[in-house]
């Protein structure tokens, strides 16, 4: 049975905590706000409330869909009216059965007129009713975003009747699929909803674009489409970022360890998104092999507008655009080091363009590997080693050298060669640092000649 302090609820007949508080008051959790119907004066409950716990009220929403918010310290208060001339009649307007119950703070008694419990019980995500997904689109998306978060099940016939109205999903608003998205990609599981999403048209409603991977066949170091090669990849780096123990040795775990939630989430887009540009690619050469010259591009560019249509924040888009965008890299330098010709100096390059995104745009190299094939070949599995040894050198040699104070600044420039300060000063020191990076050299006068070097090559070029 769930209890509330009464100095903070009031004891009011008429008034009842709904939805996902409920919801989440059950499974022993504590909600992030409470949602609060009333079918009296919103107004007056609000004030009372206010006074009750010396909370700041706060008026929302529009006319004729106000919300009055109270904030304390600790908590937050949603106080609506009753949807409805009951509170039965507002639960039967609720999107899932999970989120139609109501606690009376009159009489402590839940009210589940549409088995809510049942479903809590069974862990399932049911819907009230055929037509909440007609009413609000975007409950589509919610029922697996609320499926990853609790780790419940969609009930068949909603799973059916979300397969029936899956396009509709572009009626809503951009940030609000953002938001569900962004919710879902934050679990450690949501591959197994992202799995059903595509099987049921639900993905493919919210990205189009991945619709063309559906068929799109590559070369044979892929056993599949582009399309299910970007799910199976997906899932590769959920693990990764959930279990890194079971891919990674104990000394390169460290870069696991600090990788940014929010950039983990980004990630996941990214990797979903990371060869949208192949059927746009897509060529053969003269023994019909496919090739896809130019695709880590041509997706970028088109990750970009997705992200715009879903109002990503610019740092968001920037950071999606780099991992798609230089995602085949890391293959360029491990050919390199087959060939013998890969320096510390072009490693150290790679390490400087990525900065503080390596060990992401690396950690998706090895899921993107890991998605061409059920079973990893000779190959592949030489190139995740490699890859692998790129992040262990990443942090345990570049990272810790990156930090110490640079052999020489822009102050250098002007005492040493009467410079004026200008963008070039930038071009000068990324190349002493650079080659202090690679240990080349180790001294300031060593990198004083070193500039004094490079003027005089420039020089005579261009005498």
């Amino acid at each position: 049975m769930i209890q509330f302090d009464s100095n903070i609820f009031p004891k009011t007949k008429g008034a009842y905590i709904v939805g996902g508080s409920i919801r989440d008051l059950l499974l022993g959790k504590t909600p992030a706000d409470y949602d609060i119907a009333v079918l009296g004066s919103p107004q007056q409950f609000a004030n009372q409330m206010a006074l009750k716990t010396n909370g700041h009220l706060v008026e929302m929403g529009k006319p004729g869909k106000m919300i009055l918010r109270v904030v304390t310290e600790n908590n937050i208060f949603d106080i609506s009216p009753v949807n409805g001339t009951t509170i039965e009649d507002d639960l039967n307007q609720r999107d899932f059965t999970i989120n139609a119950m109501a606690y009376d703070l009159s009489t402590g008694e839940i009210i589940d007129v549409l088995g809510g419990l049942q479903d809590l019980k069974e862990k399932k995500v049911k819907m009230v009713s055929k037509q909440v997904f007609k009413k609000d689109p975007i409950r589509l998306l919610r029922a697996f975003r609320m499926g990853a978060c609790l780790g419940f099940d969609i009930e068949p016939r909603t799973g059916s009747a979300i397969a029936r109205e899956a396009t509709i999903i572009q009626e809503s608003a951009g940030e609000r699929i953002r938001l569900e998205l962004f919710k879902m990609f934050e679990t450690r599981k949501s591959h197994y909803y992202l799995s059903q999403m595509a099987e049921i048209g639900l993905l493919t409603s919210i990205f189009p674009e991945l619709g063309k991977l559906k068929g799109c066949f590559q070369n044979r170091h892929h056993c599949y489409d582009v399309f299910e090669h970007s799910i199976k990849a997906y899932g590769h780096l959920e693990e990764m970022l959930s279990n890194p123990d079971n891919f990674l040795p104990a000394s390169l775990q460290r870069g696991i360890a600090g990788i940014d939630s929010q950039k983990a989430i980004l990630l996941k887009c990214a990797i979903l998104l990371h060869d949208i540009g192949k059927p746009a690619a897509k060529s053969s050469d003269n023994s019909g092999h496919a090739r896809f010259y130019g695709h880590a591009r041509k997706g970028a560019d088109m990750a970009k507008s997705i992200s715009k249509r879903f109002k990503f924040a610019t740092r968001e888009r920037n950071f999606i655009d780099f991992i798609i965008r230089n995602h085949i890299r890391p293959l360029s330098l491990f050919s390199a080091q087959r060939n013998k010709t890969l320096t510390l100096k072009g490693l150290t390059r790679f390490f400087m363009k990525c900065k503080d995104n390596t060990s992401y745009l690396l950690l998706h190299t090895i899921a993107d590997t890991k998605g061409k094939q059920d079973k990893v070949n000779a190959e592949n599995k030489a190139f995740i080693t490699f890859v692998k040894g790129m992040i262990d050198q990443y942090f345990a040699e570049f990272s810790p050298k990156s930090k110490t104070p640079p052999l020489i600044t822009g102050h250098d420039l002007i005492e040493e060669f009467g410079l004026t300060p200008s963008p070039f000063f930038k071009n000068i020191l990324n190349l002493v640092e650079e080659a202090r990076l690679s240990n080349t050299i180790g001294s300031k006068p060593e990198a004083l000649k070193l500039v004094k070097d490079f003027f005089k090559q420039q020089k005579k070029y261009q005498t």
